[in-house]
């Protein structure tokens, strides 16, 4: 069932001829099994090692020396030298073309690598309900129409439909086919739009996905071959390598070799006509033999039998080079094709961004409550260093101290957060563990610091282990949480019960608009004075939050809700009651958080644009987000004209084939794709004459990563990827592709 998440789980049951109670029967298990296979990845035998030997002596330099090698050979049985030097020539050419053949091979199982490493993603069981009960079975059992059980930690078995959820919310982690950073909030209800891209197929569970809250149940409607992770193993497999720009040359040079060198050896045979005869020959017959030898031998003589070696070596020490320039080369020449490169095509997140999320902007009502203030927050990383600075330049120091509304922010940002600061000593690199939203705001909290300043003051003195939890452990003691209040799709928001003193509060993060309509008051000013939240001051705050969202920051609304008091803290468990319990609340302040671009990544495009090379961004990211990071690293002016230059997948779906090729040829930025968009994109751009390289780090990235002139992995990325790229990048970054690329010219 191919579009099942347009249709309404009823829809879809009746499809299946099921109930979401009792499941399939054991007769409609054989009946589906026998109509759609087994639920795995179909395993194609190993190309044999004859073959792969054999394919490599295919190549037109390669049959002329392999020829050159058989004359010398003969040539030199018909010497009258017993001397064993005169095989000296057939054996190094010989031990070249083995040599030759050795690298090609190690390189040929790359794809296959690559395949068997999708595997990996299959769940290993599945919990299904057949005949009214509910049992564990082997995941390659499962049918279309079974009933499953999915709950946190689970790797989705096959592509499902969601039918129920049993939590407060669900959510499912699917970066490694949709390349997007965070989690995916799921539902039930039916989507409208008929061609929704993955992303927005929010009632699908994908093969191989994982669940990282809550539980559901699910009607499987696709297996094996036939689900998402399927397709990107038919289009990994159907790859057809195409040449290099140097293996086409070769080829070309080894035509003209093989003309010349036929024709130079016929013209020395005709021209020694006369001579067949002469005395020291003896005879015709030997004179026309002893000229044929002369002549292959200046044949075999004209053969660049020492090319091959250079050009491998050549292509070796290129790959010393790029690998200190943190570049690791998978396949020779590829070297040589990333010189040749005239378009670059770039994952957004990761590559020309941090993929690191931070506050940006902090935002709260002034002290007339009639404006805003905003303060900026220094820092792209999860570092938890970097100044907070006024709209004037001004530096805050210990602003939770001088601030009672910045004090609540931080204690809201500390305490309503799940994500956890770690340290790698090795590398000196900050991570966050958990959602990438939380973990900024875990960063934000340890920049404004405690209200203590005593505390704040000795935070400099720890090592960068203890430094990293110093604030939130603070808070956590002074305000211990009591009881945690899911994050839902229907009210865009979480919260967490502390204990303040002798009272309770709830403290609330969630979607602005979401947010802003369920509270009652706001705090104004650096005291923290609560005031009545006004329609004024409402249409300001949406003001703000449209604003920043148009130059790509992602917006979250903080509040809180003094002295609670209700007998639903004890008894809510549904998203419905966590609404009732939030309401009347205190807005504190919005806060702006981007994955900002890394620094050095504007310069590298400046420096490909002056070389040629053309940039384009192709990622799963919403539109709005992606072109304000595009006109930050200069892909875009600040304040250029888009159109014709940034397209949506689907808006790229809707063009005639003639559109497409124009928007491949004239766009640098496709937003909000899928994994056929970057082949289709790769597609159009080499039938434009175009040598393309792709990068990408998740399994979705494999398809366009095989089948560009050369694809380049991330370090961090899926082994997938890895295993189909040429290239891998160490650091990540997008800067190594431009000095990997004036390596290889």
């Amino acid at each position: 069932m191919d579009n099942a998440y347009v249709q309404s789980t009823s829809a879809v049951l009746k499809h299946f001829d099921v109930q979401e109670a009792s499941g399939l029967d054991k007769s409609a298990v054989t009946a589906s099994r026998q109509k759609h296979g087994r639920n795995a990845l179909p395993e194609d035998p190993p190309t044999p090692l004859w073959e792969l030997i054999l394919e490599q002596f295919k190549d037109q330099l390669v049959i002329i020396l392999l020829a050159s090698a058989a004359v010398s050979f003969v040539l030199a049985l018909f010497e009258d030298s017993d001397d064993w030097t005169v095989f000296v020539d057939p054996v190094v050419i010989l031990t070249i073309l083995i040599l030759n053949a050795v690298v090609g091979v190690s390189q040929e199982s790359s794809a296959e690598k690559a395949i068997a490493a999708l595997q990996e993603y299959s769940a290993n069981e599945a919990k299904v309900v057949r005949n009214g009960k509910v049992q564990r079975i082997k995941a390659d059992e499962l049918v279309p129409g079974d009933i499953v059980k999915v709950a946190v930690g689970d790797r989705v078995p096959a592509d499902c439909r969601v039918l129920s959820i049993h939590s407060n919310s669900f959510r499912v982690d699917q970066s490694i086919l949709t390349g997007e950073s965070e989690s995916v909030g799921k539902g039930t209800d039916g989507i409208k739009d008929a061609n929704a891209v993955k992303q927005d197929q929010i009632n699908m569970l994908f093969s191989g996905t994982t669940v990282v809250t809550g539980n559901a149940t699910a009607v499987v409607v696709l297996t094996g071959s036939n689900t998402a992770i399927g397709d990107i193993h038919e289009n990994i497999t159907s790859q057809i390598s195409q040449p290099t720009p140097l293996k086409e040359k070769l080829n070309d040079f080894g035509d003209t070799l093989a003309k010349v060198i036929t024709v130079i050896c016929i013209l020395v045979w005709l021209i020694n006509i006369p001579h067949f005869n002469d005395p020291a020959h003896g005879s015709l017959t030997k004179g026309a033999i002893y000229y044929l030898k002369i002549a292959v031998s200046l044949g075999v003589a004209a053969i660049p039998e020492g090319l091959a070696v250079v050009i491998t070596t050549c292509l070796a020490l290129g790959t010393r080079k790029m690998a200190a320039k943190n570049a690791v080369v998978r396949s020779l020449p590829s070297v040589e094709t990333l010189g040749s490169c005239s378009v670059i095509c770039s994952d957004k997140t990761g590559t020309l961004t941090t993929n690191q999320m931070s506050v940006n902007k902090v935002v709260f009502i002034n002290q007339q409550g009639s404006g805003l203030e905003e303060l900026t927050v220094e820092g792209t990383s999860f570092a938890p260093e970097g100044a907070i600075t006024t709209s004037t330049g001004e530096t805050l120091e210990n602003a939770a101290v001088s601030s009672s509304t910045i004090a609540q922010l931080a204690e809201v940002a500390a305490l309503c957060n799940d994500a956890r600061l770690s340290y790698d000593s090795e590398k000196d690199v900050y991570n966050n563990v958990g959602e990438a939203t939380e973990g900024a705001l875990r960063v934000l909290a340890e920049k404004i610091g405690t209200r203590d300043a005593s505390v704040n003051s000795a935070r400099s003195t720890l090592a960068p282990e203890e430094r990293i939890h110093h604030a939130s452990k603070h808070w956590e003691t002074s305000t211990p949480r009591l009881a945690t209040f899911e994050f839902a799709r229907d009210r865009k928001s979480m919260s967490v019960l502390v204990q303040d003193g002798s009272s309770q509060r709830l403290l609330v993060k969630g979607a602005p608009e979401s947010v802003i309509a369920r509270c009652r008051y706001v705090l104004v000013g650096t005291k923290g004075t609560r005031m009545a939240l006004t329609d004024n001051i409402s249409a300001l705050l949406s003001k703000e939050v449209v604003d920043y969202g148009n130059r790509g920051l992602r917006i979250m609304a903080l509040a809180s809700v003094d002295n609670i008091t209700s007998p639903l803290l004890k008894q809510a468990k549904t998203s419905s009651e966590y609404a009732q319990l939030e309401q009347n609340m205190t807005l504190i302040g919005l806060v702006g958080m981007l994955d900002p671009p890394r620094p050095e990544v504007a310069d590298s495009i400046r420096k490909c644009r002056e070389a040629g090379i053309r940039v384009v961004v192709i990622t799963g990211d919403n539109q709005n987000t992606a072109e304000t990071i595009c006109r930050q690293i200069g892909v875009f002016g600040t304040d250029e004209d888009l159109t014709g230059k940034s397209f949506t997948g689907r808006q790229f779906d809707d063009l005639s084939e003639a559109d497409k090729l124009k928007a491949a040829k004239n766009a640098s930025l496709f937003s909000r794709t899928e994994p056929t968009h970057k082949s289709k994109l790769v597609d159009l751009l080499q039938s434009a004459g175009e040598v393309v390289a792709m990068t990408g780090d998740g399994v979705n990235d494999a398809p366009a990563l095989k089948k560009a002139d050369i694809g380049v992995a991330m370090g961090s990325g899926t082994d997938v990827a890895k295993l189909a790229a040429d290239m891998v990048l160490a650091d990540d970054n997008f800067a190594t592709i431009e000095a990997a690329v004036e390596e290889g010219r």
